[in-house]
């Protein structure tokens, strides 16, 4: 059965006539997409939306102006070429908001600055609320990087005995640093 005919009949819902006509023009499809996209994923996905097209408007064939491999090959041009429209255009969006963001600055360094001042200060402000030895812990963990065993290492302590400190010590910080939100 020709293409012509396969078409007519997808017009009045032939599902099998479908079937057979993506056999036909799947490929063909396929081959005129990739040229056109070049992107395998890409072009695929137009195939996919060529071929639900041509389910959908298959009743606008018209035999009289062409064969239908010719209506679908053209269907498929035009999806693939606004396809690549679109990504060019995407892409030159990007580049303006690049360039547009590069000529601005991205944040305001002297607030940041000044509210780095700020946490900094509210920390230590914090650290001195804790005890001696729940502060030592911390910053041994937290600022020297020791991991909790190192910490009981260098004070000589229970390594339980430091992670009841550091547990008490983060639940006090944890309260005091949450009137910084």
């Amino acid at each position: 059965m020709e293409a012509d005919e396969l078409l007519v009949r997808v017009a009045g819902g032939d599902q099998k006539a479908f079937e057979a006509l993506y056999g036909l023009v799947s490929g063909p499809v396929y081959g005129l997409v990739r040229r056109v996209v070049r992107d395998p994923a890409q072009s695929e996905e137009v195939v996919q939306e060529v071929l639900l097209e041509l389910w959908r408007s298959a009743a606008r064939f018209d035999p009289e102006r062409g064969s239908a491999l010719s209506w679908v090959l053209t269907l498929a041009h035009r999806r693939a070429v606004d396809r690549v429209r679109s990504a060019r255009a995407a892409s030159e969006r990007e580049q303006r908001e690049a360039a547009r963001r590069g000529s601005e600055p991205a944040f305001d360094q002297v607030a940041e600055e000044v509210e780095a001042g700020l946490e900094r200060e509210w920390v230590r402000r914090c650290l001195d609320r804790l005890t001696a030895l729940q502060r030592q812990s911390v910053t041994l963990a937290y600022y020297d990087g020791y991991t909790y065993r190192e910490v009981a290492e260098r004070l000589s302590l229970p390594l339980g005995t430091v992670k009841t400190r550091m547990r008490d010590g983060l639940t006090r910080l944890r309260h005091c640093l949450g009137g910084a939100a």
